[in-house]
C-alpha cells in the first residue's frame, strides 16, 4: 500500500507563496525519490535534481513522469561539495535536507 503524503497539495501551495518557479532554472537539493519534484518540475524551465543516495536516485530516475523526463536532471552528489563550476540557478530548494 502506497501513502499519499500531503494529498491536499499544500507543499506545491507554500512553496509558490515563498518562490516564483515559473520558467525558472531550480536546483533542488536533497531530491529524494522525486515525491516533491514532480509537484513543481512542470513549472519549472528545468530542474536540477540532486541527490546523494544511490536507491533514492534510481527510484526518482525509473519514476519519473515522462512528460517532466526533458526538463529533470538527476545528479547524484552533495551540498557540501556541489558538482556545478559556474552553473547558475534561479532558485535552490531544501526539503527535508538539512
Amino acid at each position: 500500500m502506497t501513502i499519499q503524503r500531503d494529498p491536499e497539495g499544500n507543499e506545491l501551495k507554500q512553496l509558490r507563496q515563498m518562490v516564483e518557479i515559473s520558467g525558472r532554472r531550480v536546483l533542488e537539493i536533497g531530491s529524494g525519490d522525486g515525491r516533491l519534484t514532480w509537484k513543481y518540475a512542470g513549472l519549472a524551465r528545468e530542474v536540477v535534481a540532486l541527490e546523494l543516495e544511490r536507491d533514492d536516485l534510481l527510484i526518482a530516475r525509473v519514476e519519473c513522469p515522462v512528460a517532466l523526463r526533458r526538463q529533470v536532471v538527476f545528479i547524484r552528489g552533495d551540498s557540501i561539495h556541489l558538482p556545478f563550476r559556474g552553473a547558475a540557478f534561479d532558485v535552490a530548494l531544501l526539503s527535508w535536507s538539512l
